[in-house]
This record gives structure tokens, C-alpha cells and sequence, in this order.
């Protein structure tokens, strides 16, 4: 029989080893409540599966309006057809506040047409590539123009969109002299910038002007006399002129971005035949090369066509009034 001092020491090691037992489950009980960390929790699927949610501008021709008229309307539908979904719409004005309204309020989840590299937004594949361009009236001297470093420049006033990649190159050039400014970040609803610079140049306000290629291509046929659009495919040095334009989804969704990236490689082709359609200057896809994309990269599957007729638009191929495209490099 064991003695009390035996019994006593065999008492303590049993609850001493009972606490221990304790200890550990509570432990065990305690870590299943700790959230694990971010990379392994799946974050919430934020996306609607029973319709095309698209973020856009009401009234920012060539890219989008309420009235289904832009290109990225029509890419959206091309998407929506795709997926089997209908489209529709949350409208903001494509200013200050954009995504925070639209994407980061959950409203929708897509926005057609977003820069490559801005950290707003998780960029997929581009869906195209484009750079700015020149306009001007034909007859006025500067027929043939195909570069900011003709000569033929110098002392001419030149419309300029703040704050863009054509203004960098305009600087570079020692023309800032007789710039006459036009805002980026406004509601198109109430003014229209790009149809001020196009009837700018055609009462002589200025003599010729650098814009973003889409937009330059589309406003310089309409309002009045047809301008000359030449895409600036020769500049160096000043910085990226030419940029890729993809779709943007919420940080995060990349399941979704994963799933638009497919469509964008199986579409591609529907794609491109509304870009040019709409006389979009399309680059391939290689900072290394400014080649244009004469015909879709891919096979036109579908009505790539809008439902109404694509607007009337001077073509890389053949600008308003036939100027010379210049030779890439």
C-alpha cells in the first residue's frame, strides 16, 4: 500500500496532467475560432450570375450612352451573348469618383474600357491597344503632317487635352507656346470637349490638335467639314504614347477576370470588327512595334455588327480627307 506522501505526489502529477489536457483542448477549441489568414479565406462572390452588370459613362461617345451607340456598348454585348446575359447598366459620369460609384459600390461588375496598370480596378487582357493622333483641317498648310517634329509645327496653336500622354509629346517638341487646353475629367452630359477641339479647328481657333486616336477619329467626322486624323505612330521619348485598354473588374473577383479573359481570347475577333468598325487606329499587341491591325485577329463569330449602322468615322487605313498614313517603325 502505497504511503500518503506517495498517494499525495500521485494526486498532484494526475491533476497536473488533467490541467494539461485541459489546457490543450481549450486550446484546440480556441484556435478553431481564429480566422485564418486572408490569402486562405475565400472572399465573397460579389458577382451577379443572372445578368451582364456594366459600369459606364451616359454620354461619352465613342465609348458609351444610354443609348447603346458606343463601341463599348457593343463589346459589352458581345460579352453579354457570350455568357448568355442580358446587359444592363449602372451610369456615372467617367470623372472623379467613377469606380468608387459603380465597381466599388457593388452596383456592377465590369467596366468595358479601363487603362492597363491602374491599381483602381483588377485589369483582364487588353482587348485593345491604341495610340493618340493628330488633326487638322485639310488645305491649311499642314497636309502631310505625320509627326509632332515637322517643322511646319512650329508657331502653330495646338489644341491639347490636360494632362495626357499626346501633351507630353507636344512639350517635348518646344510647342507648348500657343496651346490652347481642353479638360480630360468632365460630365459629358453638360460639355463635350472633344467636339469644342474639332469645331476649334475647324473656325480657326486652333490649327491642329493631338487627341486620344478613338475619340480624335470619331469627333473629327461629325459637327461639320471632315477633318484629317494621322495616329502618331513615329514619336519617341517623351514617354508612352501608345496604351492598352482592357476591361476592369473589382480587386479581388479573380475568378471573374479569369472568365473575361476567356471571352476577350474567343471573341477577340468580334472585338476588333467593332473597333474598326467604329475607326478606332488599333496597334498589335507589342510595346515594340507601332503596326497597325488592318482587319479582326480572330474570327468574326458572331453580329459583331450594332444593331443600327456603326457610325461613320475616318479609318487608320484612310483618315478623314485621305491624308498619308505614315509608316510604322
Amino acid at each position: 500500500m502505497r504511503s500518503p506522501l506517495v498517494r499525495k505526489q500521485a494526486l498532484q502529477e494526475f491533476r497536473t496532467i488533467g490541467q494539461m489536457i485541459a489546457l490543450l483542448a481549450a486550446g484546440s477549441i480556441f484556435a478553431s475560432t481564429i480566422p485564418a489568414k486572408a490569402a486562405d479565406v475565400p472572399r465573397a462572390d460579389l458577382v451577379s450570375r443572372t445578368q451582364l452588370r456594366v459600369c459606364a459613362d451616359p454620354a461619352d461617345l465613342p465609348f458609351s450612352n444610354q443609348k447603346g451607340e458606343g463601341f463599348e456598348n457593343k463589346i459589352a454585348d458581345i460579352i453579354g451573348s457570350e455568357l448568355k446575359l442580358p446587359v444592363v447598366y449602372t451610369w456615372f459620369p467617367k470623372a472623379t469618383g467613377f469606380i468608387r460609384m459603380t465597381l466599388g459600390a457593388k452596383r456592377c461588375d465590369l467596366v468595358i474600357g479601363w487603362g492597363q496598370g491602374d491599381d483602381l480596378v483588377l485589369n483582364t487582357n487588353a482587348i485593345y491597344r491604341s495610340t493618340s493622333a493628330l488633326i487638322y483641317k485639310k488645305g491649311t498648310g499642314l497636309d502631310g503632317v505625320t509627326t509632332l517634329a515637322d517643322p511646319r509645327l512650329k508657331g502653330k496653336k495646338i489644341g491639347v487635352v490636360q494632362g495626357s500622354a499626346g501633351g507630353n509629346y507636344v512639350a517635348k517638341h518646344g510647342l507648348m507656346g500657343n496651346v490652347h487646353g481642353y479638360p480630360m475629367m468632365v460630365d459629358r452630359r453638360f460639355s463635350n470637349p472633344a467636339a469644342d477641339m474639332m469645331n476649334d479647328i475647324r473656325s480657326g481657333v486652333i490649327d491642329v490638335a493631338v487627341d486620344w486616336g478613338p475619340i480624335a477619329s470619331y469627333w473629327a467626322s461629325r459637327g461639320g467639314e471632315p477633318l484629317v486624323v494621322v495616329p502618331l505612330l513615329n514619336e519617341s521619348g517623351a514617354g508612352k504614347i501608345a496604351f492598352r485598354i482592357t476591361m476592369g473588374v473589382r480587386n479581388g473577383d479573380d475568378n471573374w477576370k479569369r472568365r473575361l479573359n476567356e471571352v476577350i481570347k474567343k471573341r477577340q475577333g468580334d472585338i476588333d470588327q467593332v473597333l474598326l468598325d467604329f475607326g478606332v487606329p488599333l496597334l498589335v499587341d507589342d510595346d515594340t512595334s507601332m503596326e497597325m491591325v488592318t482587319k479582326p485577329r480572330g474570327p468574326v463569330t458572331a453580329a459583331a455588327a450594332p444593331s443600327s449602322e456603326p457610325p461613320a468615322a475616318a479609318t487608320p487605313e484612310k483618315p478623314a480627307e485621305a491624308a498619308p498614313t505614315p509608316a510604322p517603325h
